[in-house]
């Protein structure tokens, strides 16, 4: 095999590739994109066996074939070449020769027919959506997710598919984020699925924000989706999310309004002083005042007052300061709305100004 491409048409869909790659792969194919090339069009394959990508390039095709390549070193190689350098790629017995004017690198090859493919069925479920739209989706949610959770099925973003509406939930059992969005083209049939976090974080990577539409496609234990000259394939989780319906507050005898920027800041400024482990805050709920303060063991102490239109009972309630930040930086709204009923009951945090994203936090014992 023998290709020839321009530095700029080589590097974007090998740093997409290898972004893929995990460095350190207990087989060592893994760690190898590989590179399949006919008829003026070069493809470009990197999995970790729960996520695929591939992309595609037009280049000269001077010998058609596929090879396997060393991501990460291809990609810095990539990167440390002068711009507008034409590069060639070809294989030479054992070896992979990169030449791009007087530099020349010969890399480490393995067997094409050793590199896996992820097996997917038929996909019968599609959806059409803006970038934007899933980007935004992703990024109102994808934070609340688990890591590394026994129980599985939290390791990820529930996504719940019904006609044009798209719903996605995340929570790690102590916080929880739910958002909707607006499908365009037809309705989809109803459809569930949970999307594991890389597969999350990498779709996210590879959404411009514009509004050009991608297809979501959803097969019995994959989703795909396609993108310009990319195609994404990821496992879903084999789990049920549990009914996220429920820990939804019906009602709420407390609704206080917050500036989110004075809020956001005083927050930031009184975590300096929680306790590291615990990170827990008091938020103290007056006439026309929100305290938020925090102690930690040193006997060290932070005060901060939010000005509040509140006007009903006085209120005491501890929260993890993070969990609070963090909902708090997204939520793209000047004003916040801040749900309470007692000191034993979870909170929501949601923009003045838009239903549709909701986050839920749990309250702590201080």
């Amino acid at each position: 095999m023998q290709i020839q491409l321009q530095r700029e048409a080589l590097l974007r869909p090998i740093g997409i590739v290898a972004g893929v790659v995990e460095r350190r792969q207990t087989l060592p194919i893994l760690s190898y994109i590989l590179l399949k090339a006919a008829d003026g069009k070069i493809s470009f394959t990197g999995t970790d066996l729960e996520v695929e990508v591939i992309a595609t390039a037009e280049g000269q095709v001077e010998r058609p074939g596929e090879i396997t390549v060393p991501a990460r070193k291809l990609f810095d190689i990539l990167r440390a070449l002068p711009e507008g350098m034409a590069v060639m790629l070809s294989k030479q017995g054992d070896k992979v020769v990169v030449k791009s004017g007087k530099s020349k690198f010969s890399l480490s090859t393995l067997s094409p027919a050793d590199f896996p493919k992820v097996e997917t069925l038929d996909f019968k479920q599609a959806l059409t959506i803006e970038r934007s739209t899933l980007r935004r989706v992703f990024e109102r949610t994808a934070f609340c997710m688990a890591q590394q959770d026994v129980r599985y099925y939290l390791n990820g973003l529930y996504l719940e598919i019904s006609g044009k509406r798209l719903r996605a939930v995340a929570t790690d059992g102590h916080r929880m984020a739910i958002t909707e969005a607006q499908c365009i083209g037809e309705e989809a049939p109803s459809v569930q699925i949970i999307l594991p976090r890389k597969g999350v974080q990498e779709i996210s990577r590879l959404l411009a924000d514009d509004h050009e539409s991608v297809g979501f496609q959803i097969g019995p234990n994959h989703a795909r989706l396609n993108v310009e000259n990319l195609l994404f394939t990821s496992k879903l989780i084999d789990g049920k999310f549990p009914d996220y319906t429920k820990v939804i507050p019906n009602n709420q005898s407390k609704a206080v309004l917050l500036q989110r920027q004075a809020f956001r800041e005083a927050l930031g400024r009184v975590s300096i002083l929680a306790n590291e482990k615990y990170r827990g805050i008091r938020l103290n709920l007056e006439h026309g005042c929100l305290r938020v303060s925090a102690h930690n063991p040193e006997q060290e102490e932070a005060v901060e007052e939010v000005e509040t239109t509140y006007a009903g009972e006085a209120l005491e309630i501890g929260f993890n300061v993070n969990y609070l930040i963090e909902a708090t930086n997204a939520i793209a709204s000047d004003e916040v709305v801040l749900g309470l009923n007692d000191a034993n009951s979870s909170c929501t945090l949601r923009a003045a100004d838009d239903q549709t994203t909701k986050y839920i936090v749990m309250p702590m014992r201080l």
